[in-house]
C-alpha cells in the first residue's frame, strides 16, 4: 500500500492532494488579508493538533504575501467540551498559548474539519478565559455540514456535503508524518458514534 493512501482505499475518496490543500490554504490566507486591514493585530489560534499546523501555514502564507508577521497561538478545547461525561476516557489536555492581552486583537480560530460546531463552541469558551478579543473569526479547511449549533465559518477551504456515516480524514506532514491529503471515508460505525 502506498504511504499516501488510507488503510481502506476501496472505501475512500481523496478530496485534496498536497497541491490542492496548499491552494485552499493560500486562498483562505488571501481572504483573511482582505477582511482584516490591521494584520499586526491578528492572532491565528489553532485547535490541536491539525488546526495548529494549519494556523502556522496560514501565517506563513500571509507573511509571504504581505511581508507582515502574524501571531499564532494554540487554543486547547479539551476541558471546555460539552461531551466530557459521554467520553470513555478523558481527553489529553495541551497548554493553550495566546499572545496577551487580547483586547485589541482579532482572533481567528483555525481547525481542520467543521462538523457539529461543538469544538468551535468549546474554543470560544477557552478563548474567553484569556480575555475578550476585539473580534473572533473562524477558519476551517473542510466544512462537512451536520451543524448542531448556530456556528458558521468565516473562511472555508472546501464545503464537502457528507452523510453521518462518512468520515473526513485530514493528514498533514507535521502532525501525521504522512503526505498532505484529505480523504472522505465510508464507515461501518453508526451515525451516533461518529458525532463525538
Amino acid at each position: 500500500m502506498k504511504k499516501d493512501q488510507p488503510p481502506n482505499e476501496t472505501r475512500s475518496v481523496r478530496i485534496f492532494d498536497a497541491e490542492a490543500l496548499r491552494r485552499a490554504l493560500r486562498r483562505i490566507a488571501h481572504e483573511i488579508i482582505e477582511r482584516n486591514r490591521h494584520l499586526d493585530g491578528l492572532v491565528l489560534a489553532g485547535i490541536p493538533a491539525r488546526g495548529v499546523a494549519l494556523a502556522q501555514r496560514l501565517a506563513a502564507d500571509i507573511e509571504a504575501i504581505e511581508k507582515v508577521r502574524v501571531a499564532t497561538g494554540v487554543i486547547d478545547v479539551s476541558m471546555h467540551r460539552d461531551d466530557l461525561r459521554q467520553r470513555a476516557t478523558l481527553p489529553v489536555v495541551r497548554a493553550s498559548e495566546l499572545p496577551l492581552p487580547l483586547g485589541e486583537r482579532t482572533v481567528v480560530i483555525v481547525d481542520d474539519v467543521l462538523f457539529t460546531g461543538r469544538t468551535c463552541r468549546a474554543a470560544l469558551d477557552a478563548i474567553g478565559s484569556f480575555g475578550r478579543p476585539a473580534s473572533i473569526q473562524f477558519a476551517v479547511l473542510i466544512d462537512r455540514g451536520h451543524r448542531e449549533l448556530p456556528i458558521r465559518p468565516d473562511y472555508v477551504g472546501k464545503n464537502l456535503p457528507t452523510s453521518r456515516i462518512e468520515r473526513v480524514r485530514v493528514r498533514l506532514q507535521e502532525t501525521d508524518r504522512e503526505p498532505d491529503a484529505v480523504w472522505l471515508e465510508k464507515s461501518d460505525e453508526t451515525p451516533q458514534a461518529l458525532s463525538s
